[in-house]
């Protein structure tokens, strides 16, 4: 198994003979957010399917989804297809939470997700979501969430991807995890490693005019310590956007 940390939330997982992307954001500039590492183009290379968790811009983004091309397989929760369908996406599944997908080898299964459900304030609306990820390795992906009780159901997988921040000097509106609660999830879920996400990425361009704010990298570190104390037996390894992890 290997893991990429793309940036934000996208992370490449090549599991089993296949390549899935995670919630691709993919673009130099978003609005008012500036990437701060450049995506490399090799990583997206022969992609199988494309998991989105929920319906938010820096989630589903459909410019990014358009540069991975429209036939590909595209899994989002239930009430989203008809996004993708308007922009003629050819491959498009929509699923609730306990719903399980075949990709090739792996098997797919939506997970509960504690976060705001809507696209802006009249957009579509729909249920957020993680995934697991099944093979001969198993990987949870997050998304985007708060605590939530069941968590601990998740069947201890061998990878966590854990989202810790976001893209500016707070976590913004919504349920999200903080650096020492993603230390707890790690707790309650109690994966073999854990992955943080969703961090590091993206910056408001008017917050880098004097050099790279702080929150691009002390999240990471925060969580780190905050595991090695609520989750000591976890190991955390972080990547930095772009960098990979072999997992043996």
């Amino acid at each position: 198994m290997r893991i990429e940390y793309v940036g934000h939330a996208t992370v490449v997982i090549d599991l089993d003979g296949v390549r899935l992307v995670t919630d691709p954001l993919l673009r130099k500039r978003v609005v008012h957010l500036r990437r701060a590492v450049p995506v490399d183009a090799r990583a997206l290379d022969g992609v199988d399917a494309v998991l989105v968790s929920h319906a938010h811009y820096d989630h589903l983004d459909l410019p990014s989804l358009e540069k991975l091309g429209k036939s590909l397989p595209v899994v989002v929760p239930k009430g989203l297809g008809g996004l993708l369908r308007k922009r003629r996406f050819e491959n498009v599944s929509e699923v609730e939470e306990n719903d399980v997908v075949r990709i090739g080898e792996l098997e797919i299964r939506a997970v509960h997700a504690e976060h705001e459900n809507t696209r802006g304030p009249f957009g579509t609306k729909a249920q957020p979501l993680g995934y697991v990820v099944s093979g001969s390795r198993s990987v949870y992906f997050a998304g985007d969430t708060d605590l939530f009780e069941s968590m601990s159901n998740l069947a201890s997988p061998d990878v966590a991807l854990v989202p810790i921040w976001g893209w500016g000097p707070s976590l913004g509106r919504g349920r999200h995890l903080d650096p020492r609660g993603a230390a707890e999830a790690l707790r309650r879920v109690r994966p073999r490693l854990a992955i943080p996400i969703h961090w590091g990425t993206y910056s408001p361009i008017h917050l880098g005019l004097r050099g790279a704010p702080a929150f691009l990298r002390l999240p990471a570190a925060e969580f780190a310590t905050a595991a090695a104390e609520l989750a000591p037996d976890v190991e955390v390894r972080v990547l930095a956007p772009g960098e990979s992890l072999e997992v043996a």
